[in-house]
C-alpha cells in the first residue's frame, strides 16, 4: 500500500500537462517550430560568407520552444530575446578565450551570462546555452571571434523575432510583443472585450505587489493574471445567474431614423418620446450610428448677445435655401463610433460597458448585424436583481 501511495504522486506528475493548449493549439505551435528554425537556418545559410560559419546555435530552438509555446511570457519577449542571445554570446566567447579549463570556462559562461541578463534586465533562459556554445564547439567557434556575437547569433536572433512576430500574430493570433497594461482606452471596438480589474476590487497594483512578497519567479504578469481573475469571476456569474442574454432584456420595436432624417424631425421624436439617445440605421437596419442630446448640443455656440434657446431653434430648423453652412440631416451630426453587441451575449459583457466605461444604452444585433433592440441601464439593473417580470416591459423614459 505504501509503495503504491509513493507511486501515485510520480504519475500524477507525468499526467499534468504543462501547457494549457488544445490539440489545435499544440499543432501550430509545433508547425511554428519547424517553420522559424527552417527559415532561420536557411537564411543564415545564405547570408554566410564561408563554410566555416555555423548557420544556427543549438539555443534558437530552445528560444522556438517559448517564442511559440509561451509567447506572453516575459521571457519570450523582444528584449529579453535579443538582449538575452547578444550578451550571452559576448560572454561566452570571453569565457572560452580568457579560460582555459573546461569545466571553470562553462561556469563562468553560465553564471556571467545569467549575470549580465539580469543586469541588463534581458533574462533569456536559452541565452545560457549560447554562453556554453563556444566552450563546447572549441577551435570552430573560438576561431571567429567576437565576431561570433554577429555571425551566427545576431542574424539568428533577427530572424526569429521577425519570424515570432508574424507567426504569432498572423497564425497563432496571439498579441505579441506583449504590450504592457494601459489605462483604459475610451474608443471601444465591436464586442470589445472587458478589461481587466475593472470589475474587479483587486486592482494591478495588488496583483504586483503579491507577485513581489512571493519572493520567487512566476511566468505570468500582474496584467495576466487579473484577466484571469476577472474571466473567473465571468464564469461564476454567468454560471450562477444562468444564460440570461441580452434578447432576454432588450427593449424591441426601438424608435430609429436614417441617415437622411432631417434633424428638427430627429429632435421633434426625441422630445415627444422622451428619449437622449437613438440608433441611427441604414436600410437594411444595420447600425451606422447613434445620436444624443449631446450631438445637437455640440454645435450650438452662443455669442453675447444671443441666448441659447434661439441658437438652438435656429440650428434645427430646416433650412429653406439650396445651400446651408449647417447639417441638416442626423448623418450629418451623429456619432459614428457605436458599439454593437450580439443577441445571443450573456448580461455580463453588459456590466462593464455600463457600469464603468460609462455606456447608457447598447444596441443589439442578430446574426445579420441588423438592429433587433435595445438595453437600458434600467433593463440590465432589473436582470441583476433578478427580477421575475420581463426585464423589457417598460422603456426607461431616460436613458
Amino acid at each position: 500500500m505504501s509503495l503504491i501511495m509513493k507511486v501515485k504522486p510520480f504519475f500524477h506528475f507525468i499526467t499534468l500537462d504543462p501547457v494549457n493548449l488544445s490539440i489545435k493549439g499544440k499543432f501550430l505551435s509545433v508547425v511554428s517550430c519547424f517553420i522559424a528554425i527552417l527559415v532561420v537556418a536557411w537564411i543564415t545559410h545564405k547570408f554566410s560568407a564561408s563554410a566555416a560559419y555555423p548557420i544556427i546555435v543549438a539555443s534558437m530552438g530552445a528560444s522556438a520552444v517559448i517564442l511559440f509555446i509561451i509567447p506572453h511570457s516575459p521571457l519570450a519577449q523582444p528584449w529579453p530575446l535579443v538582449g538575452g542571445q547578444l550578451v550571452s554570446a559576448l560572454v561566452g566567447i570571453w569565457s572560452a578565450q580568457v579560460i582555459t579549463d573546461t569545466a571553470l570556462a562553462s561556469a563562468c559562461a553560465v553564471g556571467g551570462s545569467v549575470l549580465v541578463m539580469l543586469l541588463f534586465r534581458c533574462l533569456h533562459p536559452p541565452g545560457a546555452a549560447t554562453a556554453l556554445t563556444p566552450i563546447m564547439a572549441g577551435d570552430p567557434i573560438t576561431s571567429l571571434g567576437y565576431g561570433f556575437v554577429l555571425m551566427p547569433v545576431g542574424l539568428n536572433v533577427v530572424i526569429m523575432l521577425i519570424m515570432a512576430i508574424a507567426i504569432n500574430r498572423w497564425v497563432l493570433r496571439y498579441e505579441y510583443p506583449t504590450v504592457p497594461h494601459l489605462a483604459d482606452n475610451k474608443n471601444h471596438k465591436l464586442n470589445s472585450l472587458i478589461q481587466p480589474t475593472q470589475r474587479t476590487s483587486i486592482s494591478e497594483q495588488d496583483l504586483e505587489q503579491a507577485l513581489e512578497n512571493m519572493d520567487m519567479f512566476m511566468d505570468v504578469s500582474a496584467a495576466d493574471l487579473s484577466k484571469l481573475f476577472t474571466d473567473a469571476q465571468m464564469q461564476s456569474f454567468k454560471r450562477s445567474r444562468g444564460n440570461i442574454t441580452c434578447a432576454d432584456i432588450m427593449v424591441k420595436n426601438i424608435l430609429t431614423v436614417e441617415y437622411g432624417t432631417d434633424v428638427e424631425e430627429t429632435w421633434k421624436i426625441m422630445q415627444s418620446e422622451k428619449l437622449k439617445a437613438m440608433p441611427v440605421i441604414d436600410r437594411a437596419k444595420r447600425v451606422i450610428g447613434i445620436v444624443t442630446w449631446n450631438d445637437f448640443f455640440k454645435f450650438i455656440n452662443v455669442g453675447p448677445n444671443e441666448t441659447f434657446s434661439e441658437k438652438f431653434r435656429a440650428f434645427i430648423r430646416r433650412t429653406p435655401n439650396v445651400t446651408t453652412d449647417k447639417p441638416e440631416s442626423v448623418g450629418h451630426i451623429m456619432t459614428r463610433a457605436v458599439s454593437v453587441l450580439p443577441e445571443s451575449t450573456h448580461i455580463a459583457d453588459l456590466i462593464s460597458l455600463m457600469s464603468n466605461q460609462g455606456y447608457r444604452q447598447i444596441p443589439i444585433v442578430n446574426n445579420k448585424n441588423r438592429l433587433v433592440g435595445m438595453v437600458y441601464q434600467a433593463n440590465l439593473i432589473a436582470a441583476l436583481y433578478n427580477e421575475s417580470h420581463d426585464y423589457a416591459k417598460n422603456k426607461p423614459l431616460f436613458v
